[in-house]
């Protein structure tokens, strides 16, 4: 009897070398050929759900897959655990700690049921000095992987999906047919599955995904044991109903264990073709507990092909920072967007950033925007209801009221696109994600600037502005999805001068007119919260594949009525990034498709 690596007591099993195609033929392989691999090297089997090896744990074995699935997963203190991605069979797993002698940096779990080829350290370096060109190998590989770690990429992306009903009445196999052929006119072979493969043997499952770039496992509402199956075989789970339907008091999803612990289940919910906007989805995420909620509506090409671009790691995310009066240059910036033909599917931001972020996610369209931002900040003042400055400067009502006329009550998982905010927990000492629950809410929250606008109370804790603790959260939206993202920071280059805070009388400044601005500390302590340091914009760029940086220094953080030169350069700049980039956004990220693999291969 042997210990598996999570602790549980297996026999082990004969090993037989009998390794997946992808390990034919290569230095690794010859790891497994030889009776003095063949005496240390051992086999085991490591059930959905359990983990391989844990972050701090010692690495005093090498781990190849032979069947099955495997996630990696980073835990960083502080911060929500970001999937890195997935290792299939005939890849390694440890390698990295292996060969530094040093603890495991992220935990390694079974997505699957999994089959795992284990080698000690002594014996691996044995068999390095042996056969150096198996070291070669192991350290091209771990380039690639630190690489990708040092863009934030993942490791491995999830090509295996389950789209499984979860109410009666949907067409699951006719809707995944459709979004295979979304996924084929994007350059890869897509393949849809049904119950026909319910009593297939693990081999069969991972030649048929090792044959095409996505599979896709079909299962409908009727099909019990095959959608019980689906939940235990895929890198993440679509749960599919109805958005204009209430969802059953007992509603199973089938999802395994490490799919729900990781978050990898999301749910697809379909609208009518002529809905207008999403309602009650709040109650659908109550009874599911995804990770993600997507709209579509029926037989609409662009929904479908937006849900494909999310399959694919070609879904874009845009990433608006706070800024004040500044952030109209992100208007300017979706118009160019949106011009040059750039897809947004994930939106999100901080302060004045959120703000534009959720009319794009709300569906508007550059007229809309211009008017409705125009409506609630240029027209007049926001900040001009001065108060006696006991928790802030103003009262916060203008604004209380222009969130309600413009987002009335509105929930986030009732938006077209997923979107996020960022707020600022001085309660806590950390930023606030707001992802569900009151659109405007959670805009007042990361608006409310201290000093400024009076805080928001949410149960025991005070939310202020997110750009206090995180003014551009381009790192939270990398842990939403795999695809590009682009980043617009409009809190660079010459802000405060000397001349902004000269003294000045009070009856001077009423007279001026210049109070409708807010007092002239307002521009102090918008400005102190949206410095962002130079570790700050190396982040990033880290966490962004397009930074687009306005040059706006003619904007006075306060100055709500310079709308246009705002908005001209914030569509200058996005125009001139794009111009640059000579490849489409969506291509920035986009992986080898086994057909241009198989050229490259042939070229080598």
């Amino acid at each position: 009897m042997r210990r598996s690596p999570s602790g549980a007591t297996q026999p082990s099993l004969p090993l037989v070398v009998n390794l997946p195609d992808r390990m034919a033929d290569t230095a690794l392989s010859r790891l497994f050929t030889g009776d003095e691999a063949l005496a240390d090297a051992r086999m085991f089997s490591l059930p959905g759900g359990q983990h391989l090896f844990d972050s701090g744990d010692a690495a005093d074995e090498l781990y190849f897959l032979r069947a099955g699935r495997l996630g990696a997963i980073k835990r960083s203190e502080g911060e929500e655990p970001r999937f890195l991605g997935v290792i299939r069979p005939g890849e390694p797993a440890g390698e990295m700690a292996v060969i530094a002698g040093q603890p495991h940096s992220a935990t390694v779990v079974a997505l699957r049921d999994s089959e795992i080829i284990a080698l000690p350290a002594p014996a691996f370096f044995a068999a390095v000095e042996r056969d150096p060109d198996v070291m070669i190998e192991v350290s091209r590989l771990m380039i690639r992987r630190a690489r990708s770690g040092a863009s934030s990429a993942p490791v491995g992306e999830p090509s295996v999906f389950g789209v499984v009903a979860v109410v009666q009445g949907q067409l699951v196999r006719d809707f995944c047919e459709r979004l295979a052929d979304c996924i084929e006119t994007l350059g890869f072979s897509a393949v849809v599955v049904g119950p026909e493969a319910v009593s297939a043997p693990t081999e069969w499952f991972s030649t048929v995904e090792t044959d095409h770039d996505f599979v896709i496992y079909a299962a409908e509402f009727a099909d019990v044991a095959w959608r019980s199956l689906v939940g235990r075989q895929v890198d993440r789970l679509f749960l599919l109903g109805r958005g204009d339907e209430i969802p059953p008091m007992k509603l199973e999803t089938h999802a395994s264990e490490p799919l729900v612990r990781q978050r990898l289940v999301d749910l697809l919910l379909i609208q009518r073709p002529d809905c207008k906007r999403p309602e009650g989805s709040e109650t659908w995420l109550d009874a599911t507990g995804v990770a993600r909620v997507f709209h579509l509506r029926e037989d609409n090409g662009e929904d479908r092909a937006r849900l494909a671009r999310v399959i694919t790691g070609q879904s874009v995310g845009l990433v608006l920072s706070g800024g004040g009066a500044r952030a109209y240059a992100h208007v300017g910036a979706i118009k160019a967007l949106r011009e040059a033909g750039v897809p947004l599917d994930f939106v999100g931001g901080s302060s004045m950033g959120a703000i534009v972020a959720a009319g794009v996610a709300l569906g508007w369209d550059n007229a809309e925007m211009e008017t409705r931002i125009r409506n609630a900040f240029v027209e007049s003042s926001p900040l001009d209801d001065i108060a006696l400055p006991l928790v802030a400067m103003t009262r916060g009502a203008k604004v209380r009221e222009r969130l309600h006329e413009h987002f009335g009550d509105v929930d986030m998982a009732d938006l077209w696109l997923p979107f996020f905010c960022i707020s600022s927990n001085l309660t806590s000492g950390a930023y606030q994600l707001h992802r569900r629950g009151s659109l405007r809410h959670a805009l007042r929250a990361s608006i409310s600037l201290p000093g400024v606008m009076p805080p928001v109370a949410d149960g025991n804790s005070v939310l202020v502005d997110g750009a206090v603790i995180k003014n551009f959260p381009a790192d939270v939206m990398r842990s939403m999805h795999l695809g590009p993202i682009i980043g617009v920071d409009v809190t660079r280059g010459r802000s405060i001068t000397a001349e902004d805070v000269r003294s000045e009388t009070i009856w001077r400044w009423i007279l001026s007119g210049d109070w409708r601005r807010g007092p002239p500390i307002v521009s102090l302590l918008m400005r102190a919260a949206t410095v962002s340091s130079g570790r700050d914009l190396i982040a990033a760029r880290e966490a962004t594949d397009l930074l687009i940086l306005p040059t706006v220094d003619g904007v006075e953080i306060r100055n709500w009525k310079a709308f246009e030169p705002a908005v001209e350069n914030g569509y200058r700049t996005t125009r001139d990034a794009l111009d640059k980039l000579g490849k489409p956004v969506t291509d920035m990220r986009k992986r080898t498709s086994l057909r241009e693999q198989s050229v490259i291969d042939a070229q080598s």
